[in-house]
């Protein structure tokens, strides 16, 4: 972006300051967490810092003075990985079957997806009055499970969708031509094309789930998962030790994050590595 003379706008650095202000003001408060979670023994909710160390990180997972934190991962990591399965499988077979025209198709989409504008405390209810009504207890893997699906399930579809809208199916064809059956053309042919999209399914349906505080607070049961004990902390907790469990959860997000692009990007590199055509000598 640069005028006739070679040199760039007074716009272009107005632009470039206003996003850097609006990147310090989101991830600003982020940081402070983060540096005020290394405080040693004597350290305070608030600037300035008094000292230095891993003190609270241990303090967090021996449960001297905070509440079920080990517990509650151990809740949350399990459903996250419920979750995400039934998300990927789900939205694959829902986009596969999505790509012919059937009776019924519009209404079925819209409402998979209405649970997007739907307020997600007034779901959770729901399910938990439902649970209520059918004597079935409210738990972690149960009803909790249905109530992230209905958070999960909708950006799963719109991916899936998109991924297939643009899937050639002359790949498909090819593979019937030379004898491949219906169940080897999917798993051979339509799988690793869409692989990339199915991960970035799979992180949608984790991190949803990993985070989701509104539909699991009515559905969890009498145990809490992570953002639920986060949350309870908030009201007895005060101390560093809440902003080490916010540094631990959300460098175990990015570490997620991290893997599946990573993944994403490997998968890239060898398509296109197979794609070049061979050097001759």
């Amino acid at each position: 972006m640069t005028n006739s003379s070679g040199n760039r706008p007074w716009t272009f650095y107005a632009l470039a300051a206003f996003f850097a202000a609006y990147v310090l003001f989101l991830y600003g408060p982020m940081l402070c967490i983060f540096i005020l979670s290394f405080q040693g023994q004597g350290g305070a909710l608030v600037f300035p810092m008094r000292g230095f160390g891993l003190y609270w990180f241990i303090d967090l997972f021996t449960q001297v003075r905070t509440g079920d934190v080990i517990g509650a991962i151990e809740r949350s990591l399990p459903l996250a990985f419920i979750v995400m399965a039934l998300t990927v499988a789900i939205s694959v077979a829902s986009g596969m079957a999505f790509r012919q025209r059937f009776r019924g198709s519009g209404i079925l989409f819209y409402g998979a997806v209405a649970s997007l504008v739907a307020p997600g405390l007034v779901l959770g209810i729901g399910i938990g009055l439902m649970f209520q009504l059918l004597g079935v207890p409210e738990h972690w893997w149960s009803s909790a499970v249905g109530a992230q699906l209905t958070w999960t399930l909708p950006f799963g579809l719109l991916i899936m969708f998109a991924v297939f809208g643009r899937f050639n199916r002359a790949y498909e064809e090819a593979a019937r031509d030379l004898g491949a059956s219906p169940a080897q053309v999917v798993r051979l042919v339509v799988i690793p094309i869409i692989l990339p999209g199915i991960i970035a399914v799979a992180l949608f349906g984790f991190t949803l789930s990993y985070d989701e505080f509104a539909r699991t607070l009515q559905t969890s049961g009498p145990t809490n998962t992570l953002p639920l004990e986060i949350w309870s902390m908030t009201t007895n907790v005060t101390s560093p030790a809440l902003y080490a469990l916010g540094t631990v959860t959300t460098a175990f997000s990015f570490l997620v994050i991290g893997i599946s692009l990573g993944a994403i990007a490997v998968i890239q590199r060898r398509r296109f590595g197979r794609a070049l055509p061979a050097k001759r000598p």
